[in-house]
């Protein structure tokens, strides 16, 4: 065997294709969601300017993001409609923020557990259907999650005492899940048998 087949053999491929494309995404959502949640944390007992503009800029980057993985999965055809139906559901949340951070936490709460219920049975849709690809099932067990805790907001914004706190909360344990999904896909690729290996 010569020099060039032994590195074929030896040194699986560079990641690349849609799974990296997600890993990176889902790397990005991590980031995001820690940063995100450590900010609000610190104004969470009351609405200003910086948390009220928290609260729109989460449901705008989700927009973003979803566009993204909706281009680089344009062969998934039950994936990339659950992206889409994802897109306008973070959009109307973000125009519904904006109204809400108008009239209170206990508003904001209401609005956010409302969409964290859809856009959870979405992501736990979207899961399901790229459940035969690496790192999909801390996706699911987020969205089922992302379900219960909007049923928590909508019952935490009836108490007097009802702080942004479990939002930045929220945020943060679904940034975990994307870190998780993002370590099983680059274990999963750096796995894979390299093309050309020959017995």
């Amino acid at each position: 065997m010569d020099s060039s087949v032994a590195a074929r053999t030896s040194t699986p491929p560079p990641a690349s294709g849609p799974t990296a494309r997600l890993r990176r995404l889902y790397y990005l959502r991590f980031a995001f969601a820690a940063a995100w949640a450590g900010l609000l944390l610190a104004s969470a007992h009351t609405l200003n300017p910086l948390s009220a503009t928290l609260l729109v800029v989460y449901p705008l980057f989700d927009v973003g993001c979803a566009v993204a993985d909706a281009r680089s999965a344009r062969a998934e055809r039950g994936p990339v409609r659950g992206l889409r139906v994802n897109i306008a559901l973070s959009s109307l949340a973000c125009a519904g923020l904006v109204a809400a951070a108008a009239s209170g936490i206990p508003a904001v709460l209401r609005v956010w557990g409302a969409w964290a219920v859809t856009a959870g049975l979405v992501q736990l849709a979207v899961g399901v259907q790229r459940r035969g690809m690496p790192g999909q099932w801390p996706m699911i067990a987020s969205g089922a999650i992302s379900v219960l805790a909007g049923a928590s907001f909508a019952a935490q914004a009836g108490r007097a005492d009802a702080t942004l706190g479990s939002l930045a909360g929220y945020a943060f344990l679904g940034g975990v899940f994307f870190l998780l999904s993002a370590l099983r896909l680059g274990r999963a690729g750096n796995t894979r048998p390299a093309q050309g290996d020959t017995p």
